[in-house]
């Protein structure tokens, strides 16, 4: 019998809907059925969040891992009582979220590198509240990057047999088209390559999305399909790699759900999350390769506008647990 993973799950933004979506995936048996999840956060917190959501849960705070029960109906807690409930709001940007969601995440990567969790499955963090606590990232990715060293991590989205990576992320348009190098798009493509072997994955066919209209035609709608893009699917395939593109962006990611690629490499961050969401918003989950451990993510955000009122719906959350579930057992160290 395969061991089940023990996933650390980090609150969140205590403002957001990320305590809420934690105890309604939290309520759901065959969560526990994938793994053994526990959470970071704040008792406070999480009991206010069960009252919301109204479902039937007992909050067990631990001071470690060994004291947890990983049992359905309980929610094994490391309390990092961080949050002043006086002065605390749902819904509202405040300092000491941005703070405590940072802290969250920083015990959650501790008790990966010490080997004690398996996987970290993450929970939205608010950008504007990181900034309001003073908190150096921007985002996840970044924190994660700068807590372990990793230069680069490797984004991967997935949405039912759909895997899509990110040549870039958070660029604007004009910066992300002139890093679309030749020597980009061939490091990635080695990169991904590596992600999917570490994640089990044994077929490993990759398309490259283009960037312009119809792949440019040939240079007649932007020369960049030509002059970077194929030369560096080329300098792949000679590697080994099994990379085929560009490939025109209206088709690449229909033709990957029917099963034609293992992966695709989108070119610019809305490209591919456009392609995810689209295909089904609430199933998408963000997976972050490259790190020392495994990390997955829903792909929402704090959800303000509705935090607070307990009708977040969890199914990104059970997604994400599932999925760190799924991969833990091919990933090692």
């Amino acid at each position: 019998m395969t061991k089940k993973a023990i996933i650390a799950i980090p609150m969140g933004d205590p403002a957001g809907i990320g305590p809420e979506i934690t105890v309604k995936a939290l309520a759901k048996k065959e969560v526990f059925q994938a793994g053994k999840p526990f959470v970071i956060g704040d008792t406070a917190i999480l009991n206010k969040a069960i009252a919301l959501t109204g479902v039937n849960l007992k909050v067990n705070e631990v001071s470690s891992l060994e004291e947890a029960k990983y049992e359905f109906g309980t929610v094994d807690v490391i309390s990092l009582n961080n949050v002043n409930t006086d002065s605390f709001s749902f819904g509202e940007i405040q300092a000491q979220c941005g703070q405590a969601a940072f802290e969250y995440i920083k015990e959650a990567v501790t008790l990966a590198n010490e080997g004690k969790a398996d996987v970290i499955a993450t929970t939205p963090i608010n950008k504007e509240s990181l900034k309001a606590a003073n908190v150096p990232h921007i985002g996840h990715t970044e924190m994660l990057a700068d807590m372990t060293n990793t230069p680069d991590p490797l984004t991967m989205f997935q949405v039912r047999n759909m895997r899509i990576f990110f040549l870039t992320r958070h660029l604007s348009l004009k910066d992300a088209i002139a890093a679309m190098t030749k020597e980009r798009v061939h490091d990635y493509l080695k990169r991904c390559d590596e992600a999917l072997q570490r994640l089990g994955v044994t077929t490993r066919k990759f398309a490259v999305a283009g960037l312009n209209p119809h792949s440019g035609e040939n240079g007649l709608f932007g020369r960049e399909e030509v002059d970077e893009i194929a030369p560096g699917i080329e300098l792949a395939v000679k590697d080994g790699i099994d990379a085929v593109g560009p490939v025109p962006a209206d088709s690449v990611f229909h033709q990957a759900l029917q099963g034609k690629y293992d992966a695709v490499l989108s070119l610019y961050h809305d490209q591919g999350h456009i392609a995810a969401k689209m295909t089904d918003f609430e199933k998408t989950v963000s997976i972050t390769n490259g790190l020392p451990f495994l990390r997955t993510s829903v792909d929402h955000g704090t959800a303000f506008d509705i935090a607070g009122k307990g009708i977040a719906s969890s199914v990104s959350m059970e997604e994400c647990i599932k999925m760190a579930a799924e991969y833990a057992p091919h990933f090692t160290k």
